[in-house]
């Protein structure tokens, strides 16, 4: 086995290799750039070695900059996680060439099946069922507007070396099809080095399931089970788990022995993913194959109890696999949930800046994880749900813009999957996050969402679900009336607080009002508090009661109460006559006030928001690539104004309304913050 071993990335892969190396005694080498200099995968590792300048470019996917730092350390084997260099065969030769083991497949099965249209051909050829499309190389944008018409309409442009949703676009029509071909063009030389794109069909209601398989490189492959992976934005997966609700047990097996028999094709060996679109009547047809470990691996483990990378070490150190078809039993129901750093509220467009809290739920171990040894964490070990959270980030750390937005996966295990539902609404909740924007409130509305519950979803879930963007979450009234029981009941602790603090309390305790007027979402509720030792009753207006109990004390930024017999988890921040509340994917004003004030407040006016529609505001911090337009030129609704990129992405910013441009104040590589005006219009 190994004594050392580098990994040539960053972020939460790098810390999850690390965890499983340190459980086999293995020392780890971690590389940085400029950026992450204070990365938590640099704390964590045995060494790190510096290895360039904060872009990917210059860096971490620079092959000559790694070999280094494997030869300044003496490292025995490379894991390359995913994303990166990952699946590019010129770092496994250059690995093989220095006798050093890849933590991956062989240069042969890289090449014949990383390259999306090399691995297309082959499918093809192995008379596997694959998605309509043009394998060739496309020279220019109307080369890609030719084939595609050639295809027809929608149509996936695609990096063939891509993945992570980088260089990927959908096109619609000619216009489509030209700024498509260009900006995945960009993603993909700027992420992976590689600018060559392909274009397959864009299959309508699709479901993308996939087919985790381990293969060693003495003739053995198996395959895990399935993933679900068809909530997706932009081409990039969101929620995961496994296994998936619209599979049969005969569709898994004929999946499964398909991929199996597809990597066995190109002597795979290590762990590997075949993807495939899956209609409503549970035809399956070939999409990819990622020749890596994948993001959403976490939920494989959850359910199966197999540590993948662990195994992908032992069958880069030459063993056999010790693990054979019958063994594989998929056990309860796993969900990942992918927390960005991205703001909901503007587009999902990416966030960067300090962590000023990050505070993740405590993590459990359960299930098979449990029954076979493998959690990776220092989690306590639970019984009927199991808590687990990949990250790479750390309170006070910064978020870069130079990298992708993810933060961290959290995952739950459960032994159904409404119980597996209901843990991850609860972790959710839990999960403190502060300074940047970030999806946690969406993610909570994707777990509530009728659709998501009946596991009916397709590829287009959030497109169709949310077609205006996600504007927040309207809770139901039974929702809102248990809010406002606890929130009444909290700020009754804190006024008892607040007038010991100041002195104005005896030695009996202060009498405190027991009439509240609680105002949230819209929605007034007048209470009436009986306090005890064990909690408050609060009764409304119409004669219903609830009984609150929680620990929660003034200044605590998290409130786990009980509320009738039912759990309730509230992210709490005082404000002015009550608190900033968040939970369920809903961020409400709840103020809490006395009769008397609540007359008062209905008399106030509302505040104005200054008119900024005569302005291009810039979204989210970025680099401005290039400025469309001039001053004084008329711009039709729709038209491109500029593009800035952001966490390796380009987005193309268009006009709103048919208008005259009347100011620019940014140009070609000016560095922009949220909400700087970049122009004007007349």
């Amino acid at each position: 086995m190994f004594k050392k071993i580098l990994i040539a990335n960053r972020g939460e892969i790098a810390c999850r290799v690390i965890k499983t190396a340190r459980k086999m005694g293995i020392q780890t080498v971690a590389i940085y750039s400029d950026a992450d200099k204070h990365a938590l995968h640099v704390k964590m590792a045995d060494e790190a070695v510096h290895i360039g300048p904060s872009p990917a470019n210059q860096s971490y996917i620079v092959i000559e900059n790694v070999m280094k730092a494997v030869r300044e350390t003496g490292a025995e084997a490379v894991h390359p996680g995913y994303g990166f260099l990952s699946e590019n065969s010129k770092f496994a030769q250059a690995l093989a060439a220095e006798n050093v083991a890849f933590i991956g497949p062989p240069v042969g099965a890289i090449e014949a099946m990383g390259d999306k249209i090399t691995s297309k051909k082959i499918a093809q050829e192995a008379e596997v069922s694959t998605v309509p499309g043009y394998m060739g190389l496309i020279e220019d944008a109307e080369d890609a507007v030719k084939i595609s018409n050639q295809v027809g309409y929608p149509v996936m442009i695609k990096a063939s070396a891509g993945g992570g949703g980088k260089g990927m676009r959908i096109a619609w029509n000619d216009d489509e099809a030209r700024e498509g071909f260009q900006s995945s063009k960009n993603e993909a030389a700027s992420s992976f080095g590689d600018d060559r794109i392909f274009i397959e069909k864009f299959i309508t209601q699709p479901r993308h399931i996939e087919i985790q398989v381990l293969c060693d490189s003495h003739g053995n492959g198996i395959y895990l089970g399935e993933r679900e992976c068809s909530i997706q934005r932009r081409q990039q997966k969101v929620v995961e788990e496994a296994p998936s609700p619209f599979l049969d047990e005969a569709t898994r097996k004929a999946m499964g022995e398909q991929a199996v028999a597809l990597a066995l094709a190109v002597d795979y060996a290590s762990a590997g993913t075949v993807e495939f679109i899956v209609d409503g009547d549970k035809n399956f047809y070939f999409l990819e194959m990622n020749t890596r470990l994948q993001v959403e691996h976490p939920v494989t483990e959850l359910i199966t109890g197999v540590d993948l990378v662990e195994q992908m070490i032992r069958v880069a150190a030459g063993e056999k696999l010790s693990i054979k078809q019958d063994d594989i039993k998929l056990n309860g129901w796993a969900i990942e949930n992918r927390l960005y750093a991205e703001d909901p509220y503007r587009g999902f467009l990416p966030s960067i800046g300090r962590l000023t809290a990050y505070r993740p739920p405590a993590e459990i171990a359960a299930g098979p994880l449990l029954d076979n040894d493998k959690w990776q964490g220092d989690a306590p070990k639970g019984k009927d749900v199991a808590v687990r959270n990949d990250t790479g980030v750390f309170e006070g750390g910064e978020i870069s813009m130079y990298y992708d937005p993810m933060i961290a996966k959290l995952c739950t295990w459960a032994p159904t999957r409404d119980q597996a539902i209901e843990a991850m609404r609860v972790a959710l909740d839990s999960f403190e996050v502060e300074g940047i924007g970030h999806n946690l409130p969406f993610l909570s509305a994707v777990m509530d969402h009728p659709i998501f519950i009946k596991g009916e979803m397709t590829t287009a879930f959030i497109e169709e679900q949310y077609p205006d963007g996600f504007e927040g979450v309207e809770l139901p009234k039974k929702n809102l009336k248990r809010i406002a029981a606890s929130a009444a009941a909290m700020f009754r602790v804190a006024e008892i607080r607040r007038a010991r603090v100041s002195g104005r309390m005896d030695n009996h305790e202060r009498k405190v009002g027991k009439n509240w007027v609680v105002t949230l979402q819209d929605t007034e509720f007048v209470v009436k508090i009986k306090a005890d030792k064990k909690g408050s009753t609060v009764k409304f207006d119409d004669g219903s009661k609830l009984r609150v109990k929680s620990a929660w004390t003034p200044g605590d930024s998290l409130a786990t109460l009980d509320v009738s017999g039912e759990p309730l988890v509230l992210k709490v921040n005082k404000i002015t006559s009550g608190f900033r509340m968040r939970t369920r994917g809903a961020d409400l004003t709840v103020n809490v006030r006395t009769p008397r004030q609540a007359e008062l407040a209905r008399l106030m006016p509302e505040k104005v928001l200054p008119d900024t529609s005569k302005m291009l505001l810039c979204p989210m911090p970025g680099l401005m690539v290039k400025v469309d337009v001039e001053t004084g030129q008329e711009v039709q609704e729709g038209q491109a104004l500029c593009t800035i990129e952001a966490m390796k992405m380009e987005n193309i910013l268009r006009a709103e309304k048919k208008g005259v441009v009347s100011k620019i104040n940014a140009g070609a590589g000016d560095s922009l913050a949220v909400d700087e005006v970049i122009m004007e219009f007349e």
